[in-house]
């Protein structure tokens, strides 16, 4: 079956092919390949779970960047004057 994707999800598919290589049956371009008719389905399973991954880790990393942002705000500000005081 012939696949027209996004040269993005090509590489995808090419990784997932690559540890077993039983979907791609030929790379024509960036954009198409020729893959098992009766693999799409699972093709589609794992491009799906691929996707889910990426938003699960993208919503871990701005929950960081959130709470980080967080903390530096709610970080008290230092008093130069008593810093100045500790010192003499």
């Amino acid at each position: 079956m012939l696949v027209e994707c996004d040269p993005a999800i090509k590489s995808i598919i090419v990784n997932i092919n690559s540890e077993n290589n039983e979907y791609i049956i030929e790379d024509l371009d960036d954009s198409h390949l020729v893959v098992q008719e009766n693999k799409v389905q699972q093709l589609k399973y794992l491009l799906d779970q691929v996707r889910l991954m990426s938003s699960v880790l993208l919503i871990a990393c701005l929950a960081n960047i959130a709470q980080r942002l967080k903390d530096t705000i709610m970080e008290p500000e230092r008093d130069s004057d008593s810093d100045r005081d500790v010192k003499d």
